[in-house]
Formats: C-alpha cells, structure tokens, sequence
C-alpha cells in the first residue's frame, strides 16, 4: 500500500545519523500517463513512497529526510493535478531551494499525447481529477498540461509513455532510475520513425533519413536494422559508417560535459522514415560501442513491437 503521512512541521529529528545517500523524487505527470506504475515499482524496489502529497508539505519532508529518518533512504512522492492550483505554484521555488540546501532531488515527469489519455480514460472508465459537470474529459486534459507545465519543465528525466505497454514502462524505470543510483549517468538510445513523430522525450536527436535505406531492397523490406542482412547492407555503405563516426565522436566528447551538469539521464534519439531499418541498426551500433564505457546503456526502438 502506498503511503500518505503528515509530517510535523517544526519537528525535526536530530538523534540519528544523517545518511549520505539520502534522495527525494518526485513523480509528476497528467493523470493516465502511469504514475502510479512508476510509484509502485519504486515501492517494490525499497522506496518509502507518498501518493498526493500536498506541495506545500514538500518543505518539511525535506527537513525530515535532510536529518536522516533512519532505515529510509530512498523517497518518492507523487505530485499531480490532485493538488491545489495554489500549491502547484509553489513547486518550482520550493525544488530550487532544495536543491541550494544540498539536497538531492529531482523531477520525474511522465505524459502521453492527449489522443492516448482519452483512450485510456475511456476505456479504464475512471474520472479524470479535473473533470465536473461543466468540464470535460478532453478539456480537463488540456487543462492538467498548463497547471503542471512549470514542473514539466523542471524534471531531470521526462517520460512519453503514449506508445509503453506497462511492462514496458517498468523497464524503462528498472534502468534509468533504479540502476542508475549505482552507475551513474543513465543513456538511452531509442529508435523511431518521423512517420510516427519526433519523439518528446528525447534530449538530442539525429535524423538518418539521408542514408541509404534498405527498404528499397525487396528481401530486405520485411527485416529490421537487428537482422544480420540488413547489417550487412549498412556496413557497406560508407555514409552510414561516417553518420555513425560522428555521432559516436560527439558524445564521447559532449556526455562527460552532461553528466557534470547534474545530468543523470540522456535519451538519444535516431530517427529514420519507419523506424525499422537505419535508425535501429545505429541505435544497436551506438548502444553496444558506449556499453563498454557506461555501465547503465539501454537501447529501445519505439516502432518495433
């Protein structure tokens, strides 16, 4: 059972041993875009978790964490359009001053297309936390994006889950949350086709579509950029090797620069005109040359299910 507590204001605990590794995330995103899966699986791996908690109570768990509650080392809470306009507000200055009081602290914002959210919520049948009798289902999603746009614009890791199955998105957190507390920097190369659109997730992106496309090739067509023909085919050709040269050599240069911004999490996107060929067999290029390097690398490719 996820937890809901109120914390004492102007208690603090100071007869315990401040833990080093003490972290608070927050969960933030529009109704139906998974947060709940998110809070749950970070429970199951020993978080001490906090479903709708008031914004303005953010403060005092601070202070509480800060002096170390003992046995507690991990803490997630969840931040929504459950909460008060007013106290959304506040969200933005109150992150910042945790951060400038050392306290590590970060924004993990999930979403998905709004055409996905009204699927979800038609086809779940709950009520969205923003909907009356004067207000829609379609309007109340347009509505929750602008009251949660500031902190959207906070998180240190932003989450598209439109086209995630939940298993899925439980993956997707195993490794770029959870493994990254013990390896640092957190890379994802994904795949994707601008058929399909750019993803909005993504950190830096490189369109491929000027390379030579094995779709044109009839036995290659049906194939994906992990089939050993389709490699074949890309690795000679010399464009392919260049693009591949120099994104690799922009990362190896640019990451270290990232990761000492405070950057725990790196998506690059690869984008082809389906997603199947080119921009999966650079994906699973890259992938496997920065895995030797980086201990947290996941490759994912959105078109191929």
């Amino acid at each position: 059972m996820l937890q809901r507590i109120a914390i004492p204001l102007n208690q603090t605990n100071r007869n315990v041993d401040k833990q080093d590794n003490m972290k608070l995330t927050i969960i933030s995103g529009r109704s139906g875009a998974g947060k709940s899966t998110v809070l749950h699986m970070l429970e199951d791996c020993g978080y001490y978790c906090i479903d709708n908690l008031p914004a303005s109570l953010l403060p005092a768990l601070a202070q509480r964490i800060n002096t170390g509650t003992k046995g507690i080392s991990q803490v997630a809470v969840s931040i929504d359009a459950r909460n008060s306009s007013a106290d959304l507000q506040q969200v933005p200055e109150i992150i910042e001053g945790l951060k400038q009081h050392d306290l590590h602290a970060e924004v993990i914002f999930l979403d998905a297309n709004s055409q996905t959210l009204l699927k979800r919520f038609s086809e779940s049948r709950r009520k969205h936390p923003l909907s009356t009798d004067t207000v829609g289902l379609k309007e109340a999603i347009e509505k929750e994006s602008e009251l949660l746009e500031a902190i959207a614009l906070m998180a240190s890791l932003s989450i598209d889950t439109s086209n995630m199955s939940l298993h899925e998105l439980r993956d997707l957190i195993r490794h770029r949350l959870i493994e990254t507390l013990e390896t640092g920097l957190a890379l994802l190369f994904q795949s994707f086709g601008y058929k399909n659109g750019v993803p909005v997730d993504a950190d830096i992106v490189y369109d491929v579509r000027c390379l030579p496309n094995p779709y044109w090739d009839t036995s290659l067509r049906a194939l994906t950029g992990r089939d050993p023909d389709v490699v074949d085919f890309l690795e000679r050709q010399r464009d392919v090797a260049d693009m591949f040269a120099d994104i690799r050599d922009y990362l190896q240069k640019w990451l270290p620069h990232y990761e000492s911004n405070n950057r725990s999490y790196i998506t690059v996107a690869l984008g082809c005109t389906g997603g199947q060929h080119r921009s999966v067999y650079l994906c699973e290029k890259l992938g496997n040359h920065f895995s030797s390097t980086i201990r947290n690398v996941q490759i994912r490719h959105r078109e191929l299910k």
